[in-house]
């Protein structure tokens, strides 16, 4: 069965609204939690989630509120962090890691870590058996694909186009998967522009997707209660997971 992975934005609305979101997309078939550490410049996001990014920063958003939350989860959905260098940098790359061990986090996305730079941490990340999540672009060479899947782990986060989060572009992924496959048994999952719309036709030749601003927009939606919320993304998660497994 093909997996599902969802983004949310830690703290927003509120730290005890993001537990809620985890167990009901649980309970709709999502298999990963990608838990965002918000951060004021988000570059590879699009509007939707540096918005929400921006507004739970405004509410308040300090690092313990991701522990709080992650000791929450961790334990019963598969937890991994996603965030940019800079705040676990800051905080200290072997703290980040002892205290993500510490929740019972399982690995980190770090969208604007290089895979260059990201070999020096390596090490570290097995001392802790922690996953550090390797991306692919459909326009990295095959050398570079080559290199870059070798050691790769849980699985290889494809990001769907050159471009941020929450576009809605279309891409051959066929023959960038095939390519991928090539060197490793790692599983393949597609990120970028993923929503009811295009998952079927995203998930087709890869093992899973990826899914944040389908489920932040509704977040964001300020005519909804929390409920109603809720509600909706547990039926969007439902639904995409339906639609790639089909």
């Amino acid at each position: 069965m093909k997996k599902l992975v969802a983004y949310l934005t830690s703290a927003f609305p509120d730290k005890s609204f993001t537990v809620d979101a985890v167990f009901s997309l649980k309970e709709s078939g999502v298999d990963i939690i990608e838990l965002g550490v918000p951060f004021s410049d988000p570059v590879a996001d699009g509007p939707v989630i540096q918005e929400a990014n921006l507004k739970s920063l405004q509410n308040g958003f300090k690092m313990r509120d991701l522990f709080e939350i992650s000791d929450r989860i961790a334990k019963e959905v598969e937890t991994l962090w996603m965030g940019y260098f800079n705040p676990f940098y800051h905080m200290g790359v072997e703290k980040s890691l002892q205290k993500a061990k510490e929740c019972g986090v399982s690995g980190f996305i770090v969208p604007d870590l290089p895979f260059e730079e990201a070999e020096s941490y390596r090490e570290l990340f097995k001392k802790y058996s922690l996953s550090l999540i390797d991306f692919v672009a459909p326009t990295d060479s095959e050398e570079r694909i080559k290199k870059i899947v070798k050691n790769s782990e849980k699985f290889i986060y494809l990001v769907a186009y050159a471009g941020i989060t929450g576009a809605d572009k279309k891409e051959d992924l066929k023959e960038v998967i095939e390519g991928i496959k090539k060197y490793t048994d790692t599983p393949v999952y597609v990120g970028f522009g993923v929503n009811e719309k295009t998952a079927k036709e995203k998930a087709e030749f890869a093992d899973g997707v990826i899914v944040g601003s389908a489920f932040i927009k509704v977040l964001l939606r300020e005519d909804l209660t929390n409920k109603e919320k809720l509600d909706n993304i547990k039926q969007i998660a439902s639904t995409i997971k339906q639609k790639i497994n089909e």
